[in-house]
């Protein structure tokens, strides 16, 4: 085994960090923290955020930052509840498809200015970030829906679980979302890894003249990625409204950082090029892990933006240090 290709990969130290913590605190405080019910907590908190991690992802292998998911995500859970709760149709699927396609139609506004105009990705997406929830505020309402009070079946699907684990005391369920997380998990990397289309967006973030001299087509690539963030986003909407069972249009927004935080540390570029799903999924367990177990550790939750913010920088400096050593190698071998 190459040790030292291994120890370069970013996503194997991110490994090594997240067991590293994790040893920490359940040595610290063990009966909280190594129980069922925890690691379905943890399990659970990560659903949302992973779902927005794929899609950024995405984004950043094609060197672009997209910073309005949260807009999104929130306009289409709120418009979805809106609709159903209007027709009457109170189905779940129904809500998923409104979701996802109210999504993807906002993703694709993003699409147009950077791919057509060619805009910086990260006015664009600050710009539409305030464009969306503004509209959706002035719209539709700034009123929180309690899908307890107006629908019956997206209510129900709150208490829809993967896994159930009978306990002394009660029992530990994992809710059925995570099944999805997984399924999108396993469709962002068969995009990535296994198409034509994935190997367009690692290329468009490589070097985007290269990208174009090689016969990708640029503007439906960036189509592509900013409809199917949108997609995703819509979607994440959704399961964030079923898990917290409401919409709330002040909900979600402020969440872009630590998704942007768990793919970064999970080994993407800022600057493009580079990514995978499983280091994408490794650095939203590390986030979850730190957001939501600190306070076992007897750090005060106003000192875990300091924590995510002292990773991002880790995150960003481990790929650069490695940059850097390579340069001189070369150099020296010149």
């Amino acid at each position: 085994m190459n040790w030292r290709a291994l120890f370069a990969r970013q996503e194997f130290i991110i490994l090594l960090v997240l067991i590293a913590l994790c040893a920490v605190i359940a040595i610290i405080n063990p009966t909280a923290f190594l129980s069922v019910q925890n690691l379905f907590r943890i399990l659970r908190a990560c659903i949302v955020i992973g779902i927005f991690a794929l899609g950024t992802l995405m984004v950043l292998i094609s060197g672009g930052i997209d910073v309005s998911f949260p807009a999104i995500a929130i306009t289409a859970l709120y418009i979805s509840t809106r609709i159903i709760v209007d027709t009457g149709i109170d189905s779940v699927p129904l809500a998923f498809l409104l979701g996802a396609l109210i999504g993807l139609g906002l993703g694709l506004i993003n699409g147009v200015f950077i791919g057509i105009f060619r805009l910086p990705t990260l006015i664009v997406t600050l710009g539409t970030l305030n464009l969306f929830r503004g509209a959706l505020l002035f719209f539709v309402g700034s009123e929180r829906i309690r899908l307890s009070e107006v629908t019956t079946n997206l209510a129900d699907a709150s208490r829809l679980n993967l896994i159930t684990v009978p306990l002394a005391r009660g029992e530990a369920s994992l809710h059925f979302t995570f099944a999805l997380l997984i399924a999108l998990a396993l469709l962002v990397w068969f995009i990535l890894s296994r198409t034509m289309l994935g190997r367009a967006i690692y290329a468009i973030g490589g070097d985007r003249e290269a990208a174009e001299r090689a016969g990708f087509n640029i503007v439906r690539t960036q189509f592509f990625i900013y409809g199917f963030v949108g997609l995703l986003a819509g979607i994440g909407g959704i399961v964030f409204g079923i898990l917290s069972r409401e919409a709330d249009p002040f909900s979600i927004v402020g969440t872009e950082l630590d998704v942007i935080a768990a793919v970064v540390l999970g080994g993407a570029l800022i600057t493009g090029g580079r990514g995978t799903v499983i280091g994408t999924l490794l650095g939203v367990l590390l986030i979850t892990v730190i957001s939501s177990n600190l306070v076992l550790l007897g750090i005060p939750t106003e000192w875990q933006r300091f924590v995510i913010g002292v990773l991002i920088i880790i995150g960003v400096g481990i790929p650069a240090l490695q940059a850097l050593r390579k340069r001189r190698l070369r150099v020296q071998t010149a």
